[in-house]
């Protein structure tokens, strides 16, 4: 995903989309004909020598969640609910914003007007995630009781994919539905958190690293110390994404995040954040609404999403840059699931393999620049825009993905005292 930003159409039935909001209008990009802006979300790793771009997605699939094994679930107690698809033709999705391309001249999603006319579903489009932790909290004791949240489908990023699917909150998928499921990049396919992809598809995935001003911060920044600069007091945002924000915080102290680290590492980490909201040195610590902070000029220096970056350049003329710290950054991804209390499953599934048809993947690519899951998208996109077929943040290159990490797996003692004490040092 983050994959993010709050976004005036949260809790909006947007698809089929009427006309947008001004100021949402102002952070959607002009849509481009098989080229588009987004960069990487959330590799081999600053110190692991040799691993290639196949061994690094595969690191991405398994990093950030919690273990499964051992874990006490709530599984047995959820059924999951009667699938209407058959007879009622509409799914509801549920994504973060600006993840899809988008039409701004024709208030529409292509790719996504394409599908209902191929398939005659109807589809609720909402970007009503802002980031996982608050989507989960809101609608935590309805996914336990195997409730109907409104959606058919949510896009939650590895560890809080992980989590779900740990306490049986998610449906298994039906690969019958799914025959383009078989383009998932081969190292996405069987992940430690979800053996086989019975439970989930990755939907896009990327990196998490340090974006500036590139006008009132003409140095660039290198390092996470680089944040803490005094000219940037009080200009300085940083992710609600714990292991975004506190993974990058742990490499700058020579913490391998993929490796053995444990309270200490965390808690140092943690401590260093807490000083810098205490000082004022950080504005605030957000989800998505980080790139309006940037656009505004409250902000000029973040810890954030690749992808984002390249979208706001696209639509505001090229003001900022992304890079990965020389300590290294986070590669992560976004899943598309199915709750247990979702009605439209097949119809979700329908969805789903509409996205995995490369030339669908290579469309959605171009607009958002995230790194794309399908195999086969990038000769698609090859075909219409060449040079953006190049682009590490879509397609990595092994140069790249060496400066960045996965986040190791956490236990779910790890997952519930770790994401506590984060969100008690942010203020939640």
């Amino acid at each position: 995903m983050s994959r993010r930003h709050t976004d005036p159409r949260q809790n909006s039935a947007a698809l089929r989309p009427g006309p947008q909001d001004p100021a949402v209008q102002a952070l959607v990009r002009l849509s481009r004909t098989a080229s588009g802006s987004r960069l990487s979300r959330r590799s081999l790793l600053a110190g692991a020598g040799g691993m290639g771009v196949a061994s690094l997605l595969a690191a991405c699939g398994t990093g950030g969640g919690t273990t499964p094994s051992g874990a006490a679930t709530s599984s047995a107690a959820l059924t999951a609910a009667t699938d209407v698809s058959d007879t009622e033709k509409t799914v509801r999705w549920s994504n973060w914003t600006l993840y899809l391309d988008y039409n701004d001249s024709a208030g529409s999603y292509p790719t996504l007007e394409a599908f209902q006319e191929e398939s005659g579903i109807d589809v609720s489009y909402t970007e009503d995630i802002d980031s996982n932790d608050s989507y989960f909290g809101k609608y935590q004791n309805q996914l336990a009781g195997g409730q109907d949240i409104g959606a058919d489908i949510i896009t939650l990023t590895d560890w809080m994919a992980a989590r779900l699917i740990r306490l049986g909150y998610v449906q298994e998928l039906d690969s019958a539905n799914m025959p383009n499921a078989k383009n998932l990049l081969a190292n996405y396919r069987d992940v430690e958190w979800d053996a086989g992809r019975k439970h989930s598809l990755t939907w896009q995935g990327g990196f998490t690293g340090l974006a500036w001003t590139k006008a009132d911060v003409p140095q660039g920044l290198r390092t996470l110390d680089d944040l803490w600069d005094p000219q940037l007091k009080g200009r300085v945002v940083v992710l609600d994404e714990m292991l975004d924000t506190v993974g990058l915080l742990m490499m700058a102290d020579g913490v391998d995040i993929s490796g053995d680290w444990g309270d200490d590492e965390f808690d140092t980490a943690l401590e260093t954040l807490k000083k810098h909201i205490a000082s004022g040195q950080i504005r605030q610590v957000k989800g998505n609404a980080y790139k309006e902070d940037l656009i505004s000029g409250d902000a000029l220096a973040v810890i954030g999403w690749s992808g984002d970056i390249t979208q706001l350049n696209f639509e505001n003329g090229d003001r900022w840059d992304f890079a990965l710290p020389d300590s290294g950054g986070t590669l992560w991804a976004d899943n598309l699931m199915v709750p247990m209390g979702a009605t439209h499953k097949k119809n979700a599934e329908t969805l789903f393999d509409h996205y995995y048809d490369p030339a669908v993947a290579a469309e959605v690519a171009a607009y958002v620049n995230y790194i794309c899951p399908v195999e086969g998208a990038r000769e698609e996109m090859e075909k219409t825009d060449p040079e953006l077929a190049e682009n590490p943040m879509i397609f990595p290159t092994d140069e790249y993905l060496s400066k960045a990490r996965v986040m190791r797996s956490l236990t779910p003692e790890e997952d519930t005292k770790y994401n506590q004490a984060f969100q008690q040092a942010i203020g939640n």
